[in-house]
């Protein structure tokens, strides 16, 4: 239904096409609310344990507790609010953060909250310049795993997570930019929260995102909290004094959402296991993708004032797009789009998001078009 062959979708690392088996789900949503009405949430609960189920394969196996949301915003803002500001008032992050924990965490700053903003560049020594900002005033570092600007994968996080374990602060890892093109393991990190979605690379659509909560985090009680979290303790005597919460992700639960996501997203999760779709399947097809896409960018030897690519890092310290830097990343964007050739741009970068759908001749085909581009600008 998306037209994947006959069109260049270079957009996989931001909203990648559907399998059309998708539609089933969101067709069963409608029947079981239809059936059933408001006894629906039973069988949509249900749903909601696959979608879980599905994040956990992408998270190595893991058998944490996971905390289901629409968006990364309304998990990571109900993660901060369990932290204990007025005695560790410090939040440390990098300058290089998706825009859910960017902006979010400016506002704090704005409002007297102290944000340690480390430079992500170099990357390569990310990870022990962020271990070493942290001390006993320290709420929490805030990190992604792969940086959604330029997609270099964060080497060393375990380094983060034990100046953390060792001053008694939280490591939130957004690991949005790494889950179905980068396999994720929480060897070293056991103790972080992890916070990501299916919107990219997993093909599940919007509303489909998660909060992996550490053993620990049953001694939090977030300040942010939706009526969800007590739906387990609602038939208990309630103490006007104290707000309750139930047990496990239902710790960290909003509100009445909208299901037909997850019954989409189920029924993706679903396909994937039907296809072998694996993390390092999908590993081995994105590896391929950006080799493919890089080696036509070098044939055609551009002019590095327009638009050039880092070639120092090898490709496998990458995650699932290529990106190239460009003083007018947003205008061959654009340029691009009006070709049919479907890209993104964050401040100097230019995007090439593949994903497994784009035959190789495709992506060729997307980089020849640059090329010439960039040739009627001289």
């Amino acid at each position: 239904m998306f037209r994947v062959a006959d069109r260049l979708l270079l957009t996989g690392h931001s909203h990648q096409a559907w399998p059309d088996v998708a539609v089933e789900g969101q067709l069963e949503a409608f029947e079981v609310a239809a059936r059933d009405v408001d006894e629906k949430w039973a069988h949509a609960l249900a749903k909601a344990d696959e979608v879980r189920a599905g994040f956990r394969r992408f998270l190595g196996g893991d058998t944490a507790e996971i905390a289901l949301g629409a968006n990364t915003h309304e998990l990571v803002v109900r993660f901060l609010s369990a932290l204990d500001l007025s005695a560790r008032p410090t939040l440390i992050t990098t300058d290089g953060e998706f825009h859910t924990l960017r902006r979010q965490l400016a506002r704090l700053a704005e409002a007297g909250v102290e944000v340690v903003r480390v430079p992500a560049e170099p990357v390569d020594t990310l990870a022990e310049r962020l271990a070493a900002e942290v001390d006993d005033r320290t709420a929490a570092v805030l990190v992604s795993s792969v940086l959604f600007g330029n997609s270099r994968i964060v080497p060393g996080l375990a380094t983060v997570a034990d100046a953390c374990d060792h001053r008694g602060a939280e490591l939130l890892v957004d690991a949005y930019h790494a889950l179905g093109v980068v396999p994720f393991s929480l060897d070293g990190i056991e103790r972080a929260w992890v916070v990501g979605g299916g919107y990219k690379y997993l093909q599940l659509g919007e509303g489909n995102c998660f909060l992996r909560l550490p053993e620990h985090a049953s001694a939090l009680r977030p300040v942010i909290t939706g009526w969800y979290a007590e739906f387990d303790t609602l038939d208990a005597a309630a103490d006007p004094s104290r707000v309750a919460y139930g047990a496990g992700a239902t710790r960290f639960a909003g509100s009445t959402y909208d299901p037909t996501s997850h019954y989409r997203a189920a029924r993706v999760f679903r396909f994937h296991e039907e296809h072998g779709l694996t993390a390092e399947f999908l590993r081995e097809v994105s590896t391929h993708q950006k080799d493919v896409l890089a080696r036509r960018f070098d044939e055609h030897d551009l002019p590095a004032d327009v638009v050039t690519r880092d070639r120092v890092t090898p490709l496998d310290g990458f995650g699932g797009f290529l990106a190239l830097r460009s003083p007018i990343a947003g205008s061959l964007r654009a340029r691009l789009t009006e070709r049919g050739v479907l890209t993104d741009s964050r401040g100097e970068y230019l995007r090439f998001g593949p994903a497994p759908y784009l035959a190789d001749r495709q992506l060729s085909d997307a980089v020849d078009a640059l090329a010439e581009i960039v040739s009627n600008l001289h």
